[in-house]
């Protein structure tokens, strides 16, 4: 089949290792349901897009073994099911009715709410597992597992998620090498689509030609930061009045000078600081520099490198203080706890970001003693990237974030 191929043939072992683990997800889960027992959940999006063709290669593979020499392997035996909504975008409908009939998809198109589609689904068609685009990253994807059971208070289904570790990198490699369709929107700019009223071109994509009146976008597949995918959507969280505010180019700065008065707190993590080895003198200083900006320091505190000391400390600050500030702990030892303590007090596990471990790897290379993959593990769902002109590195940023749509 013409994805296995493409992809066995390319040069990119990264894409090779996550197509492996995604096709062996769907063929354990074909194993565990039948094809009458399984539904693809398919937006139009990316990811859905990509989940769609792993599908066809994982079946194709699944079944490759049990066909004559001289027999033909049938089409896309998946049911699929589209939520049309009528603020999609006219391009994402299309795109998503052309590939039905590219594909011969079996797509039953659902105009209700997503819980309540998913409730007739499974009563009327016996549906027992469904397949997902979902990436960790994405909002719903926290707590998750390549094999999820539903969350309390809906349908009972298996949540099957062979794309949960891709990257923004991976699907836009695994496109582009399987060189099949997607939606024309993420031609003009779009990297992440919603709906039409909080979905707009990435700003960071816009063209620098200024001898047209017409703003002009690159591709999506040439944004070179993942972490930015959804730069383009219009609804954010407000987070100005915590210090925090987007900039034009889609990232978060913070804001030193918007006025208010915010109470604060600063955890400094480390034995060695207790013990008397080493001298905080980052505290001092932040403490200095937020006083003469007009923020309230409460309290300035040294706790043990220990998962339970970090989480009690930041339990008992984050609801009494607007910003809590930590530092130390953070790094490739098993003593640097302070991001498992901080996901403990949040009540969400460490999961794997592979944009920012892109982003360690360019910071620091081969100065690494230590293993950056647990470098790169962050409080899943709560974690934003903050940037700052004078700050050489971003500052890492937790806090429950609000659910938003994903493609």
């Amino acid at each position: 089949m013409e994805i296995d191929k493409a992809v066995k043939e390319c040069d990119d072992r990264r894409l090779k290792t996550k197509y492996a683990n995604a096709i062996y997800v769907i063929q354990r889960a074909l194993a565990l349901y039948s094809v009458e027992e399984v539904a693809f959940s398919f937006n139009g999006g990316k990811d859905s897009t990509v989940l769609l063709h792993l599908l066809r290669a994982g079946h194709y593979l699944s079944e490759a073994n049990q066909r004559s020499p001289n027999g033909n392997l049938k089409g896309f035996p998946f049911r699929t099911i589209y939520f049309e909504s009528s603020s999609a975008f006219s391009e994402i409908n299309s795109f998503t009715h052309g590939i039905a009939t590219t594909y011969a998809l079996q797509m039953e198109v659902i105009h209700t709410d997503f819980k309540s589609g998913l409730e007739d689904l499974i009563k009327s068609k016996s549906i027992r597992a469904i397949f997902l685009g979902v990436r960790i990253g994405d909002p719903t994807a926290v707590g998750q597992e390549q094999f999820s059971p539903s969350s309390p208070g809906w349908p009972p289904f298996m949540r099957v998620n062979p794309i949960l570790d891709w990257s923004y990198r991976d699907v836009w490699a695994f496109l582009l090498i399987s060189k099949v369709p997607y939606c024309c929107l993420y031609d003009q700019g779009y990297t992440s689509i919603g709906s039409i009223h909080d979905t707009v071109p990435n700003a960071l994509l816009r063209s620098g030609d200024s001898a047209s009146s017409e703003e002009k976008f690159r591709p999506a597949y040439m944004l070179s930061d993942g972490r930015l995918e959804r730069a383009g959507r219009v609804k954010k969280h407000s987070s100005s009045a915590h210090g925090v505010s987007p900039s034009s180019d889609g990232m978060y700065k913070l804001d030193f000078n918007n006025g208010s008065v915010l109470t604060t707190s600063i955890i400094a993590v480390g034995d060695e600081i207790l013990s008397g080895i080493v001298e905080d003198h980052l505290g001092p200083i932040l403490c200095r520099k937020l006083h003469s900006i007009g923020w309230l320091v409460s309290k300035s505190v040294a706790v043990r490198n220990n998962v339970d000391s970090v989480a009690e400390e930041v339990e008992q600050m984050k609801s009494a203080n607007d910003i809590v500030f930590i530092c130390g702990g953070v790094g490739p030892l098993h003593s640097d706890v302070t991001l498992a303590g901080i996901a403990k007090s949040f009540g969400v596990r460490l999961a794997p970001d592979e944009e920012f471990e892109e982003y360690l790897w360019q910071l620091i290379g081969n100065q690494s003693k230590g293993d950056r993959n647990e470098m790169a593990l962050l409080p899943e769902g709560i974690t934003e990237l903050l940037h700052h002109d004078k700050l050489p590195v971003p500052l890492v940023c937790f806090r429950k974030l609000p659910l938003r749509e994903l493609s």
